[in-house]
């Protein structure tokens, strides 16, 4: 049975290994050579998402702004020019007539007005609130896309780490093969050995070339998958050496404290106060509106004929405004009922974040403390199939073991290194989404 065989690449987990120096001397003189700090550094600068939260952070800052909450003075300036010709017939009282076609006119008004809301119920101050949480709140949704960008270079990183560590385990094992072979064949010469088993050696062999050769495959896949997260050409060449080691001091209470930091279940907290504030600003609909005004006001209109040749007019005016909503269908009163139960809905969609990233903490630290407990298993697994693979090999040499005893012992070195690198990885998988779930990934 092959390992390897049914295994995923899509499965972000992270696994201690160090690469072969070997591997990486293989990549051409472009080859770009990353740590994961490099990787965060690059995501965190070319990512799409973070740019556009940020953009929205930029937006909302513009907004938050008095002016646009309706609360400082409005000033503007109108002008207007109308040439006219007319005809002009008419009869005065002392027996003047006036008959003109054709008579030139021309009216000009111009004008600047200024107005000032005094009162309207609050909602001037409520609307500025409520553009200041809304500034706060893209701040919030910026930070959670920034730690789930980190959570994910970070996983896909390491997921690059894993596909070329079952490299390394199907490399020692075609090793071991090879040696197989290399073992029947000196046999063979010596008359020791038939064709059958040489045979079976080869096509062994040939079985785990071709393994090398799709998890080759699946690793460069993994490659292309950190590529597209770093926004960087995917026709690249990456090497990595890194090493990753999981924190196994990660306790459950603090963990659950902190949700209360996480940006997500801020932002949601953001929204219920943004809710209560689009309610009063529904309610000040209801009460009266002051505003005052003022203006200047220039106006002049001229003709070449009738009985007003010339009229011109200017200068200031100023007043008060009061707009008193007496009925408009019970339409604020039902929109103000609406705007309460979109906050009732609000603490209900901050209640369920909780409650999810709660369960959702208890399950990965069940995961992460079973990984644990496996892992230091495994390892104790895997250094003795490595053992019993050399010693079954020397046995072999020594004609003391059969084919079908160095098949087997490689099959359990092969399955050993399997569920240590997962069991890696599930630990370090963990961990890094406890961390973000609680907003402590650097």
């Amino acid at each position: 049975m092959n390992p390897f065989k049914n295994f995923k690449y899509n499965i972000r987990i992270c696994f201690i290994i160090f690469l072969p120096s070997g591997v990486i001397a293989q990549n051409s003189t472009d080859t770009l050579r990353i740590t994961l700090d490099e990787a965060i550094s690059i995501t965190l600068k070319n990512s799409y998402e973070i740019q556009i939260a940020k953009n929205n952070v930029e937006a909302n800052t513009l907004l938050n702004n008095y002016g646009v909450a309706g609360g400082l003075p409005v000033v503007s300036a109108a002008l207007a020019n109308t040439e006219q010709i007319t005809k002009v017939k008419q009869k005065l009282t002392d027996g003047t007539e006036i008959n003109r076609n054709n008579a030139a006119g021309n009216n000009t008004q111009a004008n600047v007005t200024a107005g000032i809301l005094l009162y309207n119920g609050g909602r001037v101050v409520a609307t500025k609130k409520r553009l200041s949480e809304l500034q706060t709140q893209s701040a919030q949704y910026l930070n959670s896309q920034i730690q789930n960008t980190i959570s994910l270079v970070m996983t896909s990183y390491y997921d690059v780490v894993r596909q070329q560590s079952y490299l390394n385990t199907v490399k020692t094992s075609i090793e071991a093969s090879r040696k197989r072979l290399e073992i029947l064949e000196v046999r063979k010469v010596a008359g020791m050995a038939n064709n059958a088993d040489i045979f079976q050696a080869q096509i062994d062999l040939n079985t785990l070339n071709q393994t090398y050769l799709d998890q080759q495959m699946v690793a460069n896949v993994a490659k292309t998958e950190l590529l597209k997260i770093l926004t960087l050409d995917p026709k690249s060449q990456i090497a990595i050496r890194d090493t990753i080691v999981v924190d196994n001091n990660l306790a459950i209470g603090p963990i659950l404290e902190r949700v209360s930091q996480n940006p997500d279940v801020l932002a949601a907290e953001t929204q219920v106060r943004i809710n209560e504030l689009i309610v009063k600003e529904t309610a000040a609909l209801r009460y009266p509106t002051l505003r005052f005004n003022m203006a200047y006001n220039y106006s002049r209109n001229q003709t070449a004929a009738g009985f007003t040749l010339l009229n011109q007019t200017s200068g200031p005016n100023a007043g008060l405004t009061l707009a008193v909503p007496l009925y408009n269908g019970s339409a604020f009163k039902r929109q103000k009922q609406v705007a309460e139960i979109n906050t009732a809905n609000a603490r209900l969609q901050k209640d369920v974040i909780v409650r999810d990233y709660n369960s959702g903490i208890v399950k990965m630290h069940q995961t992460y403390l079973s990984s644990l407990e496996q892992l230091e298993v495994q390892k104790e697994n895997y250094r003795l199939s490595k053992q019993l693979l050399d010693l079954t090999l020397q046995r072999f040499q020594l004609i003391q073991a059969t084919i079908i005893d160095v098949r087997e012992a490689q099959r359990s070195f092969e399955d050993s290194g399997y569920r240590l690198v997962n069991l890696n990885y599930a630990a370090k998988a963990a961990e890094i989404e406890l961390k973000r779930l609680s907003y402590s990934l650097q």
